[in-house]
């Protein structure tokens, strides 16, 4: 598999999105327990289709990139809101990227690794040995390191925030049971992760609010950023309740490039806990 995504990298941009975006479509329509869930949790955030149609589309432009975005030269990025990094960095504070599963998730790090420095992402491993394999030896490029969900990882998280460096992950991913507490999102109970507010709480670190825009036509990506709004609470349900709202805020400001077909309201699977 390794070989056709590197294969895969070379493609325009542009063409892998067209294809993307045609995948995205059939998978919409051969398959009804995909197509379900994502009018169900659109309908749960209180959209219609109309509203969330070109997420389809977007669903598959987000596969179709992935080998070019592990394997290809740097995608063109654009910066709204630059200036809340740079203002946390002149403090020497570390800082807890929160993004959701909204645009493209994976150019946000790396466009922060490339113009910013270091930075260290979590990810969650695949069930399967081969994308397991394939996952683990794509992500880490120049100032970019990722880090699996276990206490390893989290330990190397919690070094690269005391030293001032950056961190990234996914708070509207379900984690594994006792990694997390139930708290509403969209006005259902969803399983969701205290990692977030643990981070921040243990080392001073600034949260902030990001997400990847992908522009029309193949044209690259816009990283767009926001302020964390008010104190984190330190009870770890109420904290997860602003982590979810916040992710609600950002979503609402792109829902034609969210991710509705994921799985948000599953059970969360057994795993040892980090």
């Amino acid at each position: 598999m390794k070989p056709l995504f590197q294969l895969l990298s070379g493609c325009p941009l542009p063409l892998l999105h067209f294809a993307g975006a045609a995948a995205g479509w059939l998978a919409f329509l051969l398959s009804p327990t995909y197509r379900r869930r994502f009018l169900a949790n659109a309908a749960q955030a209180g959209l219609r289709f109309a509203q969330v149609r070109r997420a389809v589309a977007e669903a598959g432009k987000l596969v179709a990139e992935t080998p070019r975005l592990w394997f290809g030269a740097p995608a063109p990025v654009r910066w709204d809101g630059a200036e809340l990094i740079e203002a946390l960095r002149a403090q020497g504070r570390g800082i807890v990227f929160l993004t959701p599963h909204l645009g493209c998730f994976e150019v946000t790090a790396q466009a922060y690794a490339a113009r910013f420095g270091p930075i260290t992402v979590l990810y969650r491993p695949a069930r399967k040995e081969w994308l397991r394999e394939l996952v683990a030896t794509s992500r880490d490029r120049p100032g970019m390191q990722a880090v699996p969900t276990s206490l390893a990882g989290v330990r190397q998280m919690l070094r690269a925030l005391k030293a001032g460096e950056a961190v990234g992950l996914l708070p509207d991913q379900v984690p594994p049971r006792g990694l997390g507490v139930w708290a509403p999102f969209f006005g259902r109970e969803a399983y969701t992760m205290t990692l977030p507010a643990r981070l921040a709480q243990q080392t001073g670190a600034a949260l902030l609010l990001a997400w990847g825009e992908r522009l029309p036509r193949g044209r690259g990506y816009l990283v767009h950023l926001r302020p964390w709004e008010g104190e984190l609470a330190a009870d770890p349900l109420e904290a997860a309740r602003q982590v979810n709202a916040a992710m609600e805020r950002l979503v609402r400001s792109g829902p034609e490039q969210y991710l509705w077909g994921y799985a948000r309201y599953k059970q969360p699977r057994e795993e040892r806990a980090a």
